[in-house]
């Protein structure tokens, strides 16, 4: 089976944990529709959709998305989050089969299963299912989790008491990580640096993941930011020039060093002319999240520090975040901080003729989405010498031919020095490299060339046949299910014997009544 034409459409199903705003996010909605503009049938499945925090395709129709809600909490006391969110990944499994046991039929089955950021469902998936799964590697979890994604060096033994026992508390979950991913019948990831990483963590899968770079919809940048003005808000529009930084609101991320870099490019700017200049740092922010609570928190301190005026934008954050007291006039400001942007504000300030640079801060980034959009609008990018930025950018200092970026060490003097050099930028050369820009980025990282690069790892998936390695066999899979359902209807209706994972456990412990091992 290929991709040419005539051949078999496939009924797709996309696993992502949390449908919020991010990179993440953005390429699972963009390789849906692409797959869809290919005439694939593609369902999203998630444990997490707020349509005031979410992609407007996701609530608009373009896209079909379940939206499976799960009682089981984010974290205990701040803690357990990757345990909770596997408890989360398996809940959704249990509701996944009932609806594909009871309420449809085996000729709406999905044919193949794409699943990323959490591998705790796949083997799960492929036996109880018979489907195949492809599992799109974002970056190993027990990377995340610990801050040692820079490096590709093995990691030292924990030098405190404090660092064995998160060593130990991990244990379990890079376990089930690596186990779990080496389940699934095709490996993609989003970068070469991604692979690389992959590889090196996961030692006991011999596969190498086939890099599929995430792409963006070009198409949905051609209007012209004037076409989009009386959407926008007045904090928003501003006839001074703007530098942009479009990152969610985590620490990881290193939005300070934005910041940082601007207090210094306007210390410069005061001897040096009247001009004005904003910062505007936009992103997703859930108030659920305790870290992104204390990056906004932690954002604001510096600007009072450098006495930088701000002003925030929630959209429909709730509950919003605190405004100042006074809150600038929107043509004195600073730094506005807009939360949860809108598809239209997003694509107002990479447009806006005002805009004349894109900061991407994160380090060793696995890949970013954002350098991507900076460069589909024609925009000068300042971002790390580090992870998925080097492959996607090519620096000018290094060629002058081709750079569309300022690749630089996370140093705010650095980036002011490279911000002043895109402030001297002629119009000639804003012109050119805006030019190279956009070439790259249609060339590259298309919607066209992500979905292309799904689709063929879908039908390798498809052509690999029903899965016939499971070490259990379905006995009956209906019984079962019937007493899973009775165990979901009692939680649903009050009667809750156990409450919260302990009863996911049981639901766990019911399913396994139906299995048993193969001869």
């Amino acid at each position: 089976m290929t991709s040419k034409e005539g051949s078999k459409r496939l009924r797709i199903g996309m696993i992502h944990p949390d449908l919020g705003i991010g990179g993440a996010e953005r390429l699972v909605v963009d390789a849906a529709l692409g797959l869809q503009k290919l005439g694939h049938s593609v369902e999203i499945i998630t444990s997490h959709h707020d349509p005031g925090h979410s992609f407007e395709e996701t609530n608009d129709g373009s896209l079909s998305v379940v939206h499976i809600p799960s009682r089981v909490p984010r974290s205990l006391s701040g803690a357990l989050h990757i345990y909770l969110a596997i408890f989360r990944q398996l809940h959704l499994l249990s509701v996944l089969l009932y609806r594909l046991y009871y309420k449809v039929g085996p000729e709406d089955w999905h044919d193949v299963y794409v699943v990323d950021q959490l591998s705790a469902c796949v083997p799960l998936l492929r036996w109880l299912t018979g489907k195949r799964v492809v599992f799109y590697v974002h970056f190993p979890d027990k990377l995340l989790a610990t801050g040692k994604e820079a490096t590709l060096v093995d990691h030292s033994a924990p030098k405190s008491l404090k660092g064995l026992l998160k060593l130990l508390y991990r244990l379990p979950a890079d376990w089930i990580e690596e186990k779990t991913t080496g389940y699934a019948d095709v490996l993609l990831a989003n970068s070469r640096f991604t692979a690389q990483v992959f590889k090196h963590s996961f030692r006991s899968i011999t596969r190498s993941p086939e890099v599929v770079y995430p792409g963006i919809n070009l198409d949905a940048y051609d209007a012209p930011a004037s076409s989009l003005d009386a959407l926008e808000s007045p904090l928003i529009r501003s006839d001074r020039k703007t530098i942009l930084s479009l990152n969610r609101f985590e620490r990881k991320k290193n939005t300070a060093l934005a910041i940082e870099a601007f207090a210094e490019l306007k210390r410069r700017q005061k001897s040096a002319s009247s001009e004005t200049i904003r910062l505007v740092i936009g992103g997703g922010y859930d108030p659920r999240v305790r870290d992104n609570i204390d990056t906004l928190q932690h954002l604001i301190s510096i600007c009072n520090q450098h006495s930088l005026s701000y002003d925030i934008l929630p959209n429909q954050t709730s509950p919003p975040p605190p405004r100042p007291t006074s809150p600038p006039a929107p043509e004195s400001v600073d730094i506005l901080f807009i939360l949860n942007f809108t598809t239209a504000q997003r694509q107002y300030l990479l447009r806006s003729p005002t805009t004349i640079c894109l900061l991407y801060t994160p380090g060793n980034e696995h890949f970013g989405i954002g350098p991507v959009e900076g460069m589909a609008c024609g925009l000068p990018v300042v971002a790390c010498t580090s992870g998925g930025p080097t492959e996607s950018l090519v620096d000018i200092s290094a060629n002058q031919s081709e750079g569309v970026a300022w690749l630089r060490d996370p140093e705010p003097l650095l980036w002011a020095n490279a911000l002043q050099e895109v402030l001297a930028l002629s119009s000639s050369d804003r012109e050119a490299l805006a030019a190279r820009a956009k070439k790259r980025a249609r060339d590259l990282f298309s919607m066209d060339q992500l979905a292309r690069g799904f689709e063929a790892a879908l039908y390798r998936a498809v052509d690999m046949g029903v899965v016939d390695d499971s070490p259990i066999r379905i006995k009956n899979l209906r019984i079962a299910m019937a007493l899973l359902v009775m165990v979901l209807w009692l939680r649903m209706n009050g009667m809750d014997l156990l409450g919260g994972p302990a009863a996911l456990i049981l639901i766990l412990m019911v399913a396994m009544m139906s299995l048993r091992r193969s001869t």
